[in-house]
């Protein structure tokens, strides 16, 4: 089977990739019908999940949860300019990010923009005082600018894994 590199340098083959599209889906479906659906034994299934776990090819496994359950009605996506473009200024201000409970994903990006922040929270006073806190009192931020979303649309963390 084809394979390609990974991080820890474990290829992955046609049967890992039909495995990850399974599970990445749900990851609590039963390994025997994985198995069935992938032409393989459950130990084998069994052992390849733990091998690509080990491998960083599966980072984590985790809970989805509706932020509608939890009352967040806000999803901010945020435009972020630094101040300046040194590497300590980028470091700590993907520290400070990263450490906010409210940001919920982080990108480094180019295009006239220093950082692409997704924010999730329960209504604008909340929104306004996190901004407070990381953006307008910080002396790393330069300038900041709101989208918020009406709809979520589409919200996930699934790859398309290609063939091979």
């Amino acid at each position: 089977m084809a394979g390609s590199s990974t991080r820890a340098g474990r290829g992955i083959d046609d049967f890992d990739r039909a495995i990850l599209r399974i599970i990445q889906h749900d990851n609590k479906t039963p390994q025997r019908r994985i198995a069935e659906a992938v032409n393989l034994s459950a130990a084998a299934v069994q052992r390849r999940i733990a091998a690509m776990e080990a491998a960083g090819v599966i980072e984590r496994n985790v809970a989805v949860v509706s932020p509608d359950a939890l009352s967040l009605a806000i999803t901010a996506i945020v435009e972020v300019h630094l101040r300046d473009e040194r590497a300590a200024t980028v470091d700590k201000a993907k520290a400070l990010f990263a450490g906010e409970p409210g940001v919920q994903q982080v990108y480094y990006a180019t295009g006239g923009v220093s950082f692409v922040l997704v924010i999730i929270c329960r209504d604008m006073r909340e929104y306004e005082a996190l901004t407070r806190r990381i953006f307008s009192e910080s002396d790393l931020v330069g300038n900041f600018r709101t989208l918020v979303a009406l709809d979520r649309v589409k919200a996930g963390s699934t790859l398309a894994i290609p063939f091979t």
